[in-house]
């Protein structure tokens, strides 16, 4: 197991870029599993998730070729089903969430399809009934033995139909239209997500071949094809980080410039991080954030506290809340924070109180954070990471604390952010990667 030493207190200062998405990534990944042909990836975000499952794609079959730093190609002429009965199957696609994307590809391809119950980050329940309800209207047969938490889905053949999804999962909705572009007729899916990343994928399975109309909007027309053949496809650079360095820059109170952040689709993000206070420039397609003495939080028009709630797409995306939790410890004044999707996600403002911020937590899915406006900074402490974006939370908090802090279980940070010790350094932090005994 790996730590972090964070070495707080000291400004920042230069250009960084984000990596490639991390969401979009995996499902574009699995929508290789669609054809024959050759799909070129660029952009790929080389994290833990993301080289989780193309390692899960080889072993199923698939011949990957990494090109380039972030350049790979995708074969999957010769699937192994044989190998999804597999107790290394089952291990492996257990570790991570993001391979209950396959599934779809595999069933609208092959008729049939199993994957463990996927795993990935500890931050309440996150139900997969959206996707397997989706297969179902499909005409697919869900098997499931509670026993060894396996699922299987059959299908002779998926045919077309109108579904109104229970939620708009950005994850199932990405599985059900993998599955119905090679469905027999039309499928019509509402309420569906219609995040960037799930628009990035309906364009790329376009270029192969796939039939979409409605892209962008919550409700998608899907005419199935005999096939799909291959294509090239470039990822948008993650909004996730661009937050997260928003955010690190107005804690640090460093100057700061973001390149390439394809700003048309960061949506209501920099918006939100307006209403914290936080001056930025959009210079092109670069986001430049000056150095910042203080920044104030607004209130409502009618002078009640601001909340800051996560919502689906166009609303604020859920993984930045934690970002915004802790930017809003050195702010000025108050807001209420309002996790709506998981019951955990804000359990790690223990560790911000133990660094002397000052937060109420409500309940499982709200707190009150009243800031600092910068006039102490945080202390210094020993932590660990409970999840991705929690645990880049928390990296932020103690590059504003004034000491040294040990942040532990850093391999989770590291399934969403490559190499973020060594890109921060580069900006002048001290963070130095050790081994946790």
């Amino acid at each position: 197991m790996a730590q972090f030493e964070v070495h707080g207190g000291r400004p920042l200062s230069g250009e960084i870029e984000p990596q490639g998405a991390k969401n979009e990534a995996l499902q574009v990944i699995c929508a290789t599993l669609l054809t024959e042909e050759e799909v070129t990836l660029n952009n790929v975000p080389e994290i833990a998730d993301v080289l989780h499952l193309i390692g899960l794609l080889e072993k199923l079959g698939v011949e990957v070729n990494r090109k380039s730093e972030g350049c790979y190609t995708f074969c999957a002429k010769d699937i192994d089903l044989d190998y999804l009965r597999s107790d290394d199957y089952r291990r492996r696609g257990a570790r991570l969430r993001g391979s209950v994307m396959i599934l779809g590809p595999l069933l609208a391809r092959f008729g049939v399809a199993y994957i463990p119950k996927p795993g990935g980050d500890k931050i309440g329940r996150r139900r997969l009934d959206t996707h397997f309800i989706g297969f179902q209207k499909l005409g697919a047969k869900l098997n499931f033995n509670a026993d060894a938490t396996f699922f299987s889905v059959e299908a002779e053949e998926l045919r077309g139909t109108y579904m109104l999804l229970d939620e708009a999962s950005v994850t199932g909705t990405a599985n059900i239209i993998m599955a119905a572009v090679l469905a027999k007729g039309r499928t019509t899916i509402y309420n569906a997500a219609c995040e960037p990343y799930i628009q990035q994928l309906c364009r790329m399975l376009c270029r192969m071949g796939a039939k979409i109309d409605g892209i962008a909007s919550n409700l998608l027309v899907i005419d199935g094809v005999e096939s799909l053949g291959g294509t090239s496809h470039t990822m948008l650079p993650d909004m996730i980080e661009v937050g997260s360095f928003i955010g690190l820059a107005a804690m640090t109170q460093s100057e700061i410039t973001i390149k390439n952040v394809s700003y048309d689709n960061l949506g209501i993000i920099p918006t939100q991080f307006a209403r914290m206070g936080i001056r930025f420039e959009q210079r092109g397609d670069d986001i430049f954030i000056p150095k910042c003495e203080h920044y104030e939080i607004e209130s409502f028009m009618d002078g009640s506290i601001m909340t800051i709630a996560d919502a689906p797409w166009p609303g604020l995306t859920p993984d930045l809340l934690s970002i915004f939790l802790v930017v809003a410890s050195q702010a000025k004044g108050s807001v209420l924070i309002h996790q709506k999707m998981f019951e955990s996600r804000l359990f790690f403002v223990d560790k911000l109180i133990d660094m002397g911020a000052q937060i109420i937590l409500c309940d499982p899915h709200r707190a009150t954070v009243i800031g600092h406006d910068h006039s102490r900074r945080l202390r210094p402490t020993r932590m660990s990471s409970p999840d991705i974006r929690a645990g880049v939370a928390l990296l932020i908090a103690a590059l504003n604390a004034d000491g040294v802090s040990v942040i532990q279980n850093v391999e989770q940070i590291d399934r969403g952010y490559a190499n973020i010790d060594l890109r921060l350094n580069k900006l002048g932090a001290k963070i130095i990667r050790t081994d946790d005994f």
